[in-house]
């Protein structure tokens, strides 16, 4: 970030934590994941605390950024893009945590031929948030790097959305309740979101980038 920040270095150093705590919590979400779908469901439950405990970190980390901001009048040029990417990206943690979250209440019965399918749609959806937090970083450091990061943003959440689908019709093609198969879309559907948010934050992403090129 030494371009953007050349002259606030302890508001690079907390900028970068807050981005590394992200990509920690879709790592924790992947791995909780592959927890419930194999059963090993006391390694699932600790991932899902340690999730937790990430997000209220992150939503530590932000608030001390804006602060930062605020009372030191830094980067004024910028600072309200900052404030929203910061913001942006704490809804895609929150979306995170909120589904595995949801996946410990309601305990969905992901029948096992299914499992691959659904890990394929986490692995999509938090390569987006992998590729967003790679964009985010290129604006403070290469813009020139961002447009490449937010097209495999894009590529991933049409992965994302195509595998989703995939498993849903295969969901509503067996014999299983009705009320099992809407159970089953509903937590695809809460996995598509993420890689929704990480879309929106992209989306807010570009247009900050077209007011530093200008």
């Amino acid at each position: 970030m030494s371009l953007f920040f050349m002259k606030h270095k302890q508001l690079e150093a907390q900028i970068d934590e807050y981005y590394d705590v992200l990509i920690q919590g879709g790592l924790l979400f992947k791995q909780g994941i592959r927890f419930y779908l194999q059963g090993r469901l006391d390694e699932f439950e600790t991932r899902l605390q340690e999730l937790c405990a990430m997000e209220e970190k992150c939503d530590d980390l932000r608030r001390h950024i804006e602060t930062s901001l605020y009372s030191h009048t830094l980067i004024p040029e910028s600072r309200g893009d900052v404030l929203g990417l910061l913001e942006s990206s704490d809804k895609v943690l929150n979306r995170i945590a909120e589904t595995l979250m949801q996946i410990s209440v309601e305990i969905p019965d992901i029948p096992d031929d299914l499992d691959p399918l659904y890990s394929d749609l986490a692995e999509y959806a938090i390569a987006t948030v992998d590729g967003m937090v790679k964009a985010i970083r290129a604006y403070f450091r290469d813009l020139a790097m961002v447009r490449d990061n937010v097209n495999k943003v894009l590529f991933y959440r049409k992965e994302t959305n195509k595998t989703a689908e995939k498993y849903k019709r295969a969901v509503f093609r067996r014999e299983l309740r009705l009320s099992h198969k809407i159970h089953l879309r509903y937590f695809a559907y809460h996995v598509e979101l993420i890689a929704e948010e990480a879309e929106d934050v992209c989306d807010r992403l570009s247009i900050a980038t077209i007011k530093r090129y200008v």
